[in-house]
């Protein structure tokens, strides 16, 4: 192991043991393991660059072992299979899957291998909110836009749709504000019971 490299990184909150060693290889290589990440970098490579790199690779690498893990815990295409018999002419269903790549959107529905792709923060909601989105995405097959019959189709299916998009919506501006504000209010927050 290299002794200028930190023993661990942090990424997004999660420690991860690494070690690092300079090769006579090209490009840097790493892979994630039991005992943390292991990576091979350049001789020639700066250090503070080398770092970047890692810290991206770690990212990554720290995502796909969440995504891996999150779909193995349920099968949410046997939920989706359910919501879409709610509709006039229920579309077809052949994957679910919770990603953790997504950032601009909580879900996908793709007609062509009609497979819906959700956001793994999902996850961690009701599950009247996974229900919300699954609807939502499911609609795409019928109307690909948010057009006036979009949601009108979408609130007779799922008459929560309002409520969700609420609740998707405080969560949204929570998670981005939530850095900046003060620790007495977060504290609020996290101890609020609702009345």
């Amino acid at each position: 192991m290299t002794s200028d490299f930190p023993s661990t990184i942090t990424i997004d909150g999660t420690e991860v043991r690494l070690r690092v060693d300079r090769k006579a290889v090209k490009n840097v290589n790493a892979r994630m393991g039991e005992g943390g990440m292991q990576v091979s970098i350049p001789l020639h490579l700066e250090q503070a660059e080398a770092l970047r790199i890692i810290g991206e690779l770690a990212r990554r690498l720290l995502r796909r072992q969440r995504a891996h893990q999150i779909n193995r815990e349920d099968d949410p295409a046997e939920l989706a299979r359910r919501i879409a018999q709610r509709f006039p002419k229920p579309p077809e269903v052949r994957s679910v899957e919770f990603t953790t790549v997504t950032s601009s959107c909580w879900g996908s529905y793709s007609p062509r291998t009609q497979s819906v792709r959700l956001s793994a923060a999902l996850r961690h909601m009701p599950p009247w909110i996974l229900e919300a989105v699954l609807a939502h995405e499911l609609a795409h097959a019928i109307h690909p836009n948010h057009s006036p019959a979009f949601w009108a189709l979408l609130r007779s299916v799922y008459p929560d749709t309002d409520r969700a998009r609420a609740f998707l919506s405080g969560v949204t501006w929570l998670a981005r504000a939530w850095e900046q504000l003060p620790s007495v209010e977060r504290a609020q927050l996290a101890a609020a019971h609702e009345e």
